[in-house]
């Protein structure tokens, strides 16, 4: 910030510097001529011709400097097209003393000239001549007024001084107070470096300092994140604490099997392991699911998703019908794998449990704020009386039939994980279940 706010005031003030210098000194310069030029022009007016063709003035110039040697100011006349344009009726100023100017001539346009001119090396002239014809005589003349650079050079280099000094001392300040702007203007970032140093220091787990109302918004997301952060953290516990708890009854049977030295030991130990698969699978969907989640806000099509699923369930059920059907434009807030892997659980157990046909309509039920997706079969249905122990962990109706009861339990655990709910109902259509998945739309 200060880097850049130092090269936009040095290029600002350089380019108004020198549009200023080269106005002032325009505008000095400009009055220098008008001086010279009205000096030319009362010359002309008090210039007459002498019958014998000479110019003379009628009265003084009114400059008492041209009377000095070498005053620097200067005044001559010559004839144009006479030889070494010597100078008629009037010798040149006294201040020219034993110099001489050469006029560059071949002017026509009876308007003033103005230049520098150098023929005197030691001091530099800024010299105005005009060529005119003077009544009652044919001749043109040449008036020059010539004076002396050292004044004009002297106040631009005093103007030159003031605005480089001015500008520079302009420029400091300017840089000063971009320096405390930055300062006192990055206060409130550096008063919340500290409090996330506490944070880290005395473990508190908001920043509650009073700061401005500029950084008050990265405020609320730093403890929005934080507070999420905490959830994950408390999650993972409570996620260690049920597996550790589930593991601890079938270890513990195993062992207590194991020290009797049991005749059914083997089959103990495989009907434990079992329990204990369970039990590891579902803690690790959940915890896969809480991971993608905090990836950031998903959009998955849920129509995409139900389809690629069909395709693999066509290949273990092939005589079952299924039926995709509604918005296929509707897009959930739900990651790709876990929508998967809940669509999967479902429209298997749909296959699995039915008379042979599944329904699947997306986004069932448009006007409700989330989107719902049906999932329906012609089979058995389950009774009302149990469609919540249903979801319990290795909860089996159908108990002839391959499966760890794992399905709905971890369907409703990833969709709650996202905000969502499962509601079992039945089919009006096919008579069998009707599964309701309801997940929030993606923004």
């Amino acid at each position: 910030m200060l880097l850049i706010a130092a090269g936009w005031i040095v290029v600002l003030l350089l380019g108004g510097g020198i549009a200023l210098e080269r106005t002032l000194t325009g505008q000095v310069e400009r009055s220098f001529d008008e001086r010279l030029g009205y000096l030319l022009n009362t010359m002309i007016v008090i210039s007459e011709v002498a019958p014998d063709g000479e110019v003379y003035f009628i009265r003084p110039i009114g400059e008492p400097r041209f009377l000095e040697p070498n005053s620097g100011m200067y005044w001559q006349i010559t004839a144009e097209g006479r030889e070494g344009f010597e100078s008629y009726s009037l010798e040149p100023s006294q201040s020219l003393w034993d110099r001489t100017l050469t006029p560059r001539g071949g002017h026509l346009d009876n308007q003033p000239h103005y230049y520098d001119n150098l023929e005197f090396p030691e001091e530099p002239l800024r010299v105005v001549e005009r060529s005119v014809i003077l009544p009652d005589s044919e001749t043109r003349w040449t008036f020059m007024v010539a004076a002396a650079r050292e004044e004009l050079d002297a106040q631009i280099v005093r103007i030159r001084s003031i605005l480089t000094w001015s500008f520079v001392a302009l420029g400091l300040g300017l840089f000063g107070m971009a320096v405390l702007q930055s300062y006192y203007g990055l206060r409130p970032l550096r008063r919340i470096r500290a409090a996330i140093q506490r944070i880290r220091t005395t473990g508190s787990n908001r920043v509650s300092d009073p700061l401005p109302l500029e950084v008050q918004p990265l405020v609320e997301e730093l403890n929005m994140l934080l507070a999420h952060s905490e959830r994950q953290a408390e999650e993972a516990r409570t996620h260690a604490g049920n597996l550790a708890h589930a593991l601890k009854t079938p270890l513990t049977v195993v062992n207590n099997a194991a020290t009797a030295q049991a005749p059914d030991l083997a089959a103990t130990v495989i009907r434990e392991a079992r329990t204990m698969r369970r039990h590891v699978d579902h803690h690790l969907a959940r915890a896969r699911a809480v991971g993608r989640r905090s990836v950031g806000h998903a959009r998955t099509p849920a129509c995409e998703s139900a389809e690629a699923v069909r395709r693999a369930v066509e290949r273990l059920y092939p005589d079952v019908r299924f039926d995709i059907d509604g918005n296929r434009q509707a897009r959930v807030a739900i990651e790709r794998q876990d929508l998967d892997e809940i669509l999967g659980n479902l429209i298997e157990n749909a296959a699995k449990y039915g008379g042979g046909s599944v329904f699947v309509t997306i986004d069932a039920e448009p006007d409700a704020e989330r989107c719902v997706t049906w999932i329906e079969d012609d089979g058995a249905g389950i009774p009302p009386a149990e469609r919540t122990r249903i979801f319990d962990r290795g909860a089996r109706l159908d108990t002839d039939k391959p499966g760890t009861g794992l399905g709905l339990a971890i369907v409703r655990d990833v969709a709650e994980i996202y905000g969502g709910a499962v509601e079992l109902d039945e089919s009006e259509d096919l008579g069998g279940l009707l599964v309701r998945l309801i997940l929030p739309r993606a923004a």
